[in-house]
């Protein structure tokens, strides 16, 4: 497989160019837009981005409560003091620090999800040209080998700029 990274200076070759794509039988998850400046979601044609940030968070606050739980019933349990005949595990205490190792717990969930999510660190980074910051648009996508000269003969038909070839 080879990415491809075409280069255009104008949006709407750049939108062109994702259709071509779309025509040629390549599919909205495999190619990807790279720009500068930002652009509304789907300017390009592209697909709308999936994510499920919602879920660390959630998941967080779970572990947390839980751990708090059973954290606070162990210490209690471990250290019985009985005072003035009430129970041994206290609930309003308890209530407190659930409360906030939920929290804590939560927090510290979504900031791993936005890291996970945002796919940093990423190891496998792909084709990239300075370019783009200075104002240029890149569509970054992988072809097969024998592939590579008609996907470059498309994006020079959209009018691409440059189109880079990396094995």
């Amino acid at each position: 497989m080879a990415q491809m990274l075409a280069l255009f200076k104008e949006d709407e070759a750049a939108a062109s160019a994702t259709e071509a794509l779309e025509q040629a039988g390549y599919a909205n998850d495999n190619f990807e837009i790279l720009t500068g400046s930002p652009y509304p979601e789907g300017a390009f044609g592209e697909r709308e981005a999936k994510h499920r940030l919602y879920v660390f968070p959630f998941m967080g606050a779970v572990f947390g409560f839980s751990l708090a739980i059973a954290w606070t019933t162990w210490t209690q349990a471990a250290y019985p003091l009985v005072t003035g005949g009430k129970p041994i595990l206290s609930i309003p205490p308890m209530i407190i620090i659930a409360y906030e190792w939920t929290l804590l717990f939560a927090i510290i969930f979504t900031i791993v999800g936005i890291f996970f999510e945002s796919r940093i660190p990423n190891l496998k980074a792909g084709i990239y040209d300075p370019r783009i910051t200075e104002g240029y648009i890149g569509i970054t996508v992988e072809v097969a080998e024998e592939r590579v000269n008609s996907v470059d003969q498309l994006f020079r038909r959209a009018g691409a700029d440059d189109v880079l070839t990396r094995s």
